[in-house]
């Protein structure tokens, strides 16, 4: 899970998913927002992040190969939801 890092109050919620279409690794993925502004990729999580520690050696070729093609933490999908959320809360009024 990346850092909150966004100098911001807390959200007013805990925690918020959405899917999405990602381009990079041809498939569909789980994006999480922790009411403290961190992240993380459910796709990343599961293949990059934990295929980097040497349990890739398991997984199916295909996955193999869109690896390389994801750009991790700081994947621009992901940081565009955190980012939409964080224009959401700030226009909420209090």
């Amino acid at each position: 899970m990346a850092e909150a890092g966004t100098g911001r109050e807390p959200a007013g919620w805990q925690i918020t998913a959405t899917t999405i279409s990602c381009d990079r690794v041809d498939d569909y993925v789980t994006v999480m927002i922790h009411g403290d502004w961190s992240y993380s990729c459910t796709w990343c999580d599961r293949y990059k992040l934990a295929g980097s520690g040497g349990a890739g050696k398991n997984l199916p070729r295909d996955i193999k190969s869109r690896i390389a093609r994801c750009q991790g933490p700081e994947c621009p999908l992901v940081l565009a939801y955190r980012d939409k959320l964080i224009a959401e809360e700030a226009a909420v009024p209090e």
